[in-house]
């Protein structure tokens, strides 16, 4: 966030404006497809044999279990949702994969000429302006 405020604030020194749009995505966490993720390891940034296998181990087979008031739950497997297993919450690794998985957002924004931030799920798609371009910026 610090980033896109010092990019705001840039734009300010130069008398633009900036146009701000921020990517809620509910959830995100359990609409990531893991074979689609696992490919894009591979494809995209070059993970191969040993790493791949111990990512794939990491968002595979998940188990769950509870501990509640001093009782401890009975392992359970993570239940399927629409799009696939969520990538495990609260881990470390769990905001790199899915920020490795929305990557291409990034790329299609920068296509489009805008800025990119994101951090986990929360994304912000912004691009300064002169004021007296602003329609057709949005246009």
């Amino acid at each position: 966030m610090l980033r896109v405020l010092s990019d705001v604030l840039t734009a300010a020194d130069a008398q633009q404006v900036t146009l701000l749009g921020l990517l809620d995505l509910s959830a995100a966490f359990d609409c990531v497809d893991h074979q689609l993720l696992l490919q894009r390891l591979r494809r995209d940034f070059g993970f191969t044999n040993t790493v791949l296998a111990w990512t794939t181990s990491f968002v595979t087979g998940r188990t769950r279990q509870v501990l509640y008031k001093g009782c401890l739950s009975a392992v359970q497997p993570v239940q399927l949702v629409h799009y696939g297993v969520p990538v495990p919450q609260g881990s470390v690794l769990g905001p790199i994969l899915f920020v490795l998985y929305a990557a291409e957002i990034g790329r299609i924004v920068a296509q489009h000429g805008l800025q990119f931030h994101q951090y986990a799920d929360d994304c912000q798609i912004y691009i300064a302006t002169p004021v007296s371009a602003v329609h057709s910026v949005i246009d």
